[in-house]
């Protein structure tokens, strides 16, 4: 997997280099402090995944995230920032983002969100999940009440895709809900790539979503 940074901080940088090298894998396609060399980098460049910080010296980051959605769409990106705010969060994953993690992020969990993100997943970090989930969902209907009054309605969903369907609805990440649930990070990942297919959504507010209406959870 092919690694582009985008980060200002020069030490912060620098640690991801380090944390890319360390990682079998993984590899450093490039890096930029700001938003002129990352367009110009990348612009010459193949990546499979761009971390980007929003706090850019010459602009929002959420800008740079709309241009390689625009420019380099193959390219997924993962948000690593300070701002936890409402308004910083909605713009970014609204811009293209498909990840969004805060900087006081494990080394560890970070990687295993580089490589969840480049498999397709959308990972949060906890905090942002719950600030999104509890921003977005919608009340649940009538009908949904009474859908989950009589049980759940699962469909095609396990009775397991269920259980961490709720998981994720509480906010919990890939690795909290695997240690919750005594399996792999790995069984979790798959699951919840098999709830998205099967709901027909892209990301966890999506999914959780979508299950709220029809009166999975």
């Amino acid at each position: 997997m092919r690694v582009f940074i985008v980060e200002d901080d020069a030490a912060l940088r620098i640690e991801f280099e380090r944390m890319l090298s360390a990682r079998q894998g993984l590899v450093l396609a490039g890096s930029a402090q700001n938003m002129a060399d990352a367009r110009r980098l990348l612009g010459q460049m193949p990546c499979d995944v761009v971390i980007v910080d929003l706090g850019l010296p010459d602009g929002d980051g959420s800008d740079l995230i709309a241009w390689l959605n625009r420019e380099r769409p193959n390219a997924t990106v993962l948000v690593s920032t300070v701002f936890g705010d409402e308004t910083h969060v909605v713009r970014a994953i609204e811009a293209g983002a498909r990840g969004y993690l805060l900087k006081d992020t494990t080394q560890a969990e970070f990687v295993r969100s580089l490589l969840a993100v480049h498999a397709g997943d959308a990972p949060l970090s906890p905090q942002i999940a719950r600030h999104l989930l509890k921003r977005f969902a919608p009340a649940p209907s009538a009908s949904a009440r009474r859908s989950s009054s009589h049980g759940p309605q699962a469909g095609d969903l396990t009775p397991r895709e269920v259980d961490i369907l709720n998981h994720v609805a509480l906010g919990y990440s890939a690795s909290e809900t695997a240690a919750r649930l005594s399996v792999s990070i790995h069984t979790v990942t798959t699951h919840i790539k098999r709830i998205y297919g099967k709901l027909a959504v892209h990301n966890r507010v999506e999914a959780v979503n979508a299950a709220r209406s029809k009166g999975l959870i």
